[in-house]
């Protein structure tokens, strides 16, 4: 088969809408679907060769080039630095929690737990990978993408404003303008012709709401290969040592054997393919996701389906492979919809125990406004902090409910006191007076904080877990905010301020629970 790659640059930022968020947001895919191209190709098709108003599926061309799985248009992923295609994080990566990338010169250490499980002594609290792509340049560099967050207001279409019925708050949080994205389409020699020819004309719209200033993106560098390989190894190199690990480069629609979409590993559809009898997985990473979309010719939302999610890892034992079945299953995918990009696996990818990740050099966005005085920075960097604030107000409410004391023995005026330190760490900023407080602490108070469980664990170990590492209990929740080129992160100053208000509103909640009593 041909491998045809090109870029897309986003011109304009870009819906393509997952099902993440709440009901008044939509929130963007991290990538462009292969599903995303494929119909737009479409219109392009029909507009060049004037079909609009014929069965196309009468037509053999039509139903080769978009339909019956002879074409394939994967997913187009985040590009690098080096012109690199990014691939899905896989789920059976681990970094030591709280470990974090600040900039390009810090290294983090990776686990491949697929292969093998380090001991407590190397890896004492694993935690899975927050960014959702890498690439092998001068060693593993991750990457992750820019997003845009814009406030609109449903209008009245015949009055075109709000009103009273139609004035609904939503947001969208797509993908950022400027980011580079590469694309990959595989077809037939003979349709090659015909697939370059769709992609010369450079201006393209992807995606949801168009008309509002979104979807418009450029190509570029159309190219045509061949013997092309997505992860770039030859598979006589992955050949050996009797396994089958199988990693999922895409989202996989499969079904059970009841005929129901389901998330479960692939052991049917790979002896479907291969032809090889096979156990259940001896090792398994995956996590499950839901795959809708819109058909614009029926102006209707697609079903919505469960799927196995990208960068899953299987590993089945004692299985005997050879370069022949890994190109196999590698060129033809698993699953439904291999058409739209779903099911592109990788197989014996991935065979170190550990690694060093870093991130890409940070490069100026030109495509984004250069602010020319301090004035202008400063506004930026306050509007920034705001929103910043903002989220973690958002997190630290959704954090205060789950986290209620149990067997709570301390009485009011050991809570009292507490809250009055906190408030006094707060003004300070500074953990100090909450270290003096657990110093001076008698052995009859401290034998209370020691029953008052948090979770599983003592209430004074928790508060101490959270004044070491304030951005533990954050997760990976609070992203840096980009405004303009100026970009605003999560100060160790500010992490420590929402932890003391954390620790706070425990005690007043204890409180409460207690005069409820």
């Amino acid at each position: 088969m041909k491998a045809i790659t090109f870029l897309l640059k986003a011109k304009q930022p870009i819906l393509a809408t997952s099902f993440e968020g709440d009901p008044n947001s939509d929130v963007s895919y991290s990538y462009i679907l292969g599903s995303m191209i494929r119909g737009a190709l479409i219109g392009r098709y029909l507009k060049i060769n004037r079909l609009g108003n014929t069965d196309i599926l009468a037509d053999g061309t039509v139903r080769r080039l978009f339909f019956d799985g002879t074409t394939r248009y994967l997913n187009a992923y985040p590009c690098s630095q080096t012109g690199k295609r990014t691939l899905p994080i896989l789920l059976s990566w681990r970094k030591e929690k709280g470990a974090e990338l600040k900039d390009e010169s810090d290294g983090m250490g990776i686990f491949d737990f697929s292969i093998r499980k380090p001991s407590k002594e190397v890896l004492d609290s694993p935690k899975a990978i927050s960014e959702p792509f890498w690439v092998e340049e001068d060693g593993l560099r991750l990457y992750t993408i820019d997003r845009r967050i814009n406030i609109h207001t449903f209008r009245d279409r015949s009055k075109g404003r709000s009103t009273e019925n139609e004035g609904e708050i939503f947001r969208y949080d797509a993908i950022d303008a400027g980011q580079t994205f590469q694309g990959v389409i595989l077809c037939d020699d003979s349709d090659e012709k015909i697939i370059q020819d769709l992609l010369i004309t450079p201006d393209i719209w992807l995606g949801g709401s168009r008309s509002a200033g979104y979807g418009h993106v450029e190509i570029s560098q159309v190219k045509s290969h061949n013997g092309w390989n997505e992860v770039g190894i030859a598979p006589e190199k992955r050949v050996g040592d009797n396994i089958l690990k199988v990693t999922l480069l895409s989202d996989l629609i499969l079904r059970d054997e009841c005929g129901q979409y389901t998330a479960i590993p692939p052991t049917n559809l790979l002896f479907e393919v291969l032809g090889i009898n096979l156990d259940k997985p001896s090792n398994a990473y995956m996590d499950s996701t839901f795959i809708g979309g819109f058909n614009r010719k029926w102006g209707l939302p697609l079903p919505q389906v469960s799927a196995v999610k990208a960068g899953s890892v299987f590993v089945y034992e004692n299985v005997e492979i050879n370069p022949d079945k890994i190109n196999i299953l590698e060129t033809e995918g698993i699953g439904e919809r291999k058409t739209e990009g779903f099911g592109r696996v990788a197989v014996n990818w991935c065979t170190e125990e550990c690694f060093t990740a870093k991130k890409p050099k940070a490069l100026p966005r030109k495509d984004k406004p250069q602010f020319k005085t301090s004035e202008s920075r400063e506004l930026a960097r306050q509007i920034g902090e705001r929103i910043l604030r903002q989220r973690l107000e958002q997190l630290l409410l959704a954090q205060i409910e789950p986290r209620r004391l149990q067997a709570n023995q301390m009485t009011n005026s050991q809570l009292s006191r507490l809250m009055i330190v906190t408030r006094q760490a707060l003004d300070k900023n500074s953990r100090e007076p909450l270290d003096t407080l657990f110093s001076q602490v008698t052995k009859s108070s401290r034998s209370k904080y020691e029953s008052a469980k948090l979770g599983n664990q003592p209430l004074e170990k928790i508060i101490k877990q959270w004044l070491d590492n304030p951005r533990e209990w954050m997760g990976t929740e609070i992203k840096d905010i980009l405004i303009g080129d100026e970009k605003c992160s999560l100060s160790d100053s500010l992490a420590m301020e929402y932890t003391l208000r954390l620790i706070m509103a425990v005690a007043k909640n204890a409180t409460k629970d207690k005069a409820d009593e």
